[in-house]
């Protein structure tokens, strides 16, 4: 049996909890230390806790050969939280390029209130700007993660316009 595709949101039904919530989205990053102040100082990401993983528990979970060397700083930005993990090990694979229409987790989108100060630090700390528009900016972290950054207002507007549509 099969079912007709929706456009409308589907969410669980009142009174129930979700089956499932997102935990954190991790990143592998060469420098902890730098991606670490480019989240933290550009966009306004706290420390939450770091995490050093045994190689033992690492190795099974991950499918890494020891050495591993890990270790995690999750950082929290309202409800959202990201892990960025830094192995410390020689034998790492490099930077690889990833492209919007590439399968898999294209990019991070990060509304911001100061759209102006944020665009302005960005190579400061360590990003790359990739396009510049009035009202978005596609950037890379320090790693080459892409990220897009919005003013606030649209994040306003997309609640609002989700609020509209949730009330009877």
């Amino acid at each position: 049996m099969t079912s007709e595709p929706t456009s409308e949101p589907t969410s669980p039904p009142t009174g129930h909890a979700p089956a499932a919530v997102v935990n954190h989205v991790g990143q592998c990053v060469e420098d902890l230390d730098r991606s670490v102040r480019f989240y933290v100082e550009l966009l306004g990401f706290e420390v939450d806790r770091e995490l050093v993983v045994p190689d033992a528990a690492a190795g099974p979970l991950l499918g890494l050969e020891a050495p591993i060397g890990l270790k995690a700083v999750y950082l929290r930005n309202g409800d959202f939280q990201l892990e960025l993990m830094h192995f410390d090990r020689a034998s790492n694979p490099g930077f690889a390029e990833r492209v919007f229409n590439e399968p898999g987790l294209t990019h991070l989108s990060i509304s911001v209130e100061d759209f102006e100060g944020v665009t302005s630090r960005v190579e400061q700390l360590g990003g790359t700007i990739l396009t510049q528009f009035p009202v978005a900016l596609m950037v890379r972290d320090p790693d080459g993660q892409l990220l897009e950054i919005l003013p606030m207002d649209y994040k306003h507007r997309i609640d609002a316009e989700r609020a509209a549509r949730l009330q009877p």
